[in-house]
């Protein structure tokens, strides 16, 4: 009896000491796991935030172009017709002058908000695509169109930056390299998502000639960043339309 007792209580340390081995294990992967875990979401945040300063970056060199573009082409031939205008003012085209340094004073006021840092850094998703819309159609770089459609959303002003890059990159081939006529942007706000689609009726593209000249891979990237899905769609001389469904 007494052996019985001990074997049992031998069994019975054993199984003990292994449960207890096991828990401390478990718990140690556990633990690994964990840290493991919060040690990839601290990269992924890191990334995200890297990726959010270098395309506030990218937006600040791009607008800093535009603005050359505005006062080279828009504002200087404005002030330039106001200093002949008035050079041969009279009392009959006194109105034309007074026009045109009115015309002048709208696109310093126009570019002034893209001047200010604090646009960039908070974008509005539909006052930043407008002010793009409004800029190639001002300068008669591209007839554009921008359709708003459903109840405005508000979503993370860091999102609002990566999808407003996402744009102004495939605005900027559009713009350069598509030779198109027309840009039609469409702002579509739904229940849980914004559809967001540009299309233009330029050159286009095969979609198996592994084109990246409209920078294709950073834009996936970047997409990816915010759980964005990007569609593209091209048909050689018949134009590009890029599709982005952001889920709220």
């Amino acid at each position: 009896m007494q052996e019985n007792e001990r074997v049992v209580l031998i069994i019975s340390t054993l199984l003990v000491l292994f449960i207890v081995v096991a828990l401390i294990i478990l718990f140690t992967v556990f633990q690994k796991k964990k840290n493991s875990l919060v040690e990839e979401q601290k990269e992924a945040k890191k990334r995200f935030e890297t990726e959010i300063a270098e395309t506030q970056i990218e937006i600040r060199e791009e607008t800093l172009r535009n603005i050359s573009w505005e006062l080279h082409d828009n504002i200087g031939q404005l002030l330039t017709l106001a200093k002949i205008q008035l050079q041969n003012a009279t009392k009959e085209n006194i109105n034309d002058v007074s026009e045109t340094i009115t015309r002048g004073l709208r696109e310093v006021r126009a570019l002034s908000k893209l001047i200010n840092p604090e646009a960039i850094n908070n974008i509005n998703l539909k006052e930043a695509i407008q002010l793009e819309v409004d800029r190639f159609n001002r300068l008669n770089f591209i007839d554009s169109k921008l359709l708003i459609l459903g109840d405005e959303k508000e979503i993370d002003k860091k999102h609002n930056i990566i999808i407003f890059r996402i744009l102004q990159e495939f605005f900027s081939n559009t713009i350069k390299h598509s030779r198109a006529s027309s840009l039609n942007v469409i702002l579509d706000y739904k229940e849980d998502s914004i559809v967001i689609s540009a299309e233009d009726n330029g050159v286009g593209f095969s979609p198996n000639s592994k084109k990246e000249g409209i920078g294709l891979l950073n834009i996936k990237k970047r997409a990816k960043l915010i759980n964005a899905e990007i569609n593209f769609t091209s048909e050689k001389n018949k134009g590009t339309t890029l599709k982005i469904d952001y889920k709220i």
